[in-house]
């Protein structure tokens, strides 16, 4: 017979758990937590969107900073960028030489894709793992930002998706204040991404970035109510 007691894996709700199997009602709901890939090129905002679904309770496993981490930390992934770009790749103190790799990357295709060859495959892991990770804790939304989601397969991966879009002068405006750059050197990033056009077609849901921060805040809460209520 089951009993009422508090399941650890429900949050502190009270459920009813069976005693013989561990297993409870509150855990079972959310088995099947939802995810979202949320993409979009440079500077569209797709980063401040995450926010603002973090915001309304969603998790979010942001792809960039988990590639970063692995070509930092995991000992294949910098064997590998060791082989393909050569020792310089990494720094006297072991981390990784940024600046030099940019250099060597950036600009040509086939060393972007040998990059992305190396590394998505671990990040994707490590989002299942994540994946596994918020079924285990009760989460409803699991969210996958990344600027390449289609680029590199990320869309299967996940159950729907959604792009951020904006206006190129924005993008521009965005990008060289921020980072510091030319707006040649950013143009030269957008060529190995996706047009605005692709993302729009292949994406789930849109969200135009076209108006005032608050406006951006609605439409990535609409965005949420729309995931989370239509599973």
């Amino acid at each position: 017979m089951a009993r009422r007691e508090r399941c650890p894996r429900s949050k502190g709700a009270l459920a009813v758990c069976n005693s013989g199997f561990d297993v409870c009602t509150a855990h079972l709901r959310f088995a099947t937590v939802t995810t979202l890939g949320v993409t979009g090129g440079i500077g569209s905002g797709k980063t401040t969107v995450c926010g603002f679904l973090e915001e309304k309770g969603a998790r979010v496993f942001y792809a960039d900073i988990e590639a970063k981490r692995l070509m930092q930390e995991h000992a294949d992934v910098r064997a590998a960028i060791v082989e393909a770009f050569g020792a310089e790749a990494y720094q006297d103190d072991e981390t990784l030489n940024r600046d030099y790799l940019a250099e060597r990357v950036f600009g040509e295709a086939e060393r972007v894709e040998r990059l992305n060859a190396i590394v998505h495959p671990h990040v994707f892991d490590a989002f299942e793992a994540a994946k596994e990770r918020a079924r285990d804790e009760g989460e409803s939304l699991l969210v996958h930002e990344a600027a390449l989601l289609f680029e590199a397969g990320g869309d299967e991966h996940v159950d729907v998706t959604a792009a951020v879009v904006a206006p190129e002068a924005d993008r521009l405006a965005w990008v060289t204040a921020r980072d510091d750059v030319s707006s040649g050197q950013v143009r030269a990033r957008m060529q190995h991404q996706l047009s605005q056009g692709e993302l729009r077609e292949r994406a789930d849901y849109v969200i135009e970035n076209d108006g005032t921060l608050e406006d951006l805040r609605r439409k990535s809460v609409e965005l949420y109510w729309a995931v989370v209520g239509s599973r």
